[in-house]
C-alpha cells in the first residue's frame, strides 16, 4: 500500500540530500499521467505542492490535514480490526504508526527513555526539570519511586 506523506517524506530528504532538487507538484502530476489508477489523491498532492512548493511534508498541508484528521477514526478501526482477528495489515499499521509519529512531539525519544531506564537503568531526563538532571524509576515496585540519579 502506498503511503504518500512517508514516501514523498523520503524522496524529500533524498532529494535535499543529493541535491536533486525535485520538484514535487510535477511528480504528482507526472504520476498522475502515468499511473493506471489515476487516483484522485496525485491531484491532491499536485495541489498541496503548488500552494506550497517547499512543503516539507504533505500532512503539514491543510486539505491533507482536514482529511487525515477526518478519516483516521476509521482508520484507526480497521487497524484495531485487523489486529484483533490477527489478519495482517502491515502497510495501514505502519502508515497509521508514521501519521502517529509525526504529530507526536517527544512520544519516541519517551519510549526509548523509558526503557533504557527499565533493562539497564540508564535513567532519564525530564522536560520538566532543568537539563543534565537525571531520574530513575524503580519499574519493578509497585510504589514505583522516582529518585534523582
Amino acid at each position: 500500500m502506498m503511503h504518500p506523506p512517508r514516501q514523498i517524506a523520503l524522496m524529500r530528504a533524498a532529494s535535499e540530500e543529493h541535491h536533486w532538487n525535485l520538484d514535487f507538484g510535477s511528480l504528482g502530476a507526472i504520476w498522475r499521467g502515468g499511473c493506471i489508477i489515476r487516483a484522485r489523491l496525485l491531484e491532491d498532492i499536485r495541489a498541496a505542492y503548488a500552494r506550497d512548493a517547499s512543503l516539507p511534508n504533505l500532512l503539514l498541508d491543510k486539505g491533507f490535514v482536514d482529511e487525515m484528521t477526518e478519516g483516521q477514526d476509521a482508520w484507526r478501526r480497521v487497524v484495531a480490526t485487523t489486529a484483533r482477528l490477527g489478519q495482517p495489515a502491515p502497510g495501514l499499521m505502519s502508515a497509521l504508526a508514521y501519521y502517529d509519529a509525526y504529530r507526536s512531539e517527544r512520544v519516541s525519544a519517551n519510549i526509548i527513555q523509558a526503557q533504557r531506564d527499565f533493562f539497564g537503568a540508564h535513567t532519564y531526563e525530564r522536560v520538566d526539570e532543568p537539563r543534565g538532571e537525571h531520574f530513575h524509576l524503580t519499574w519493578h515496585d509497585a510504589e514505583r519511586v522516582e529518585e534523582k540519579a
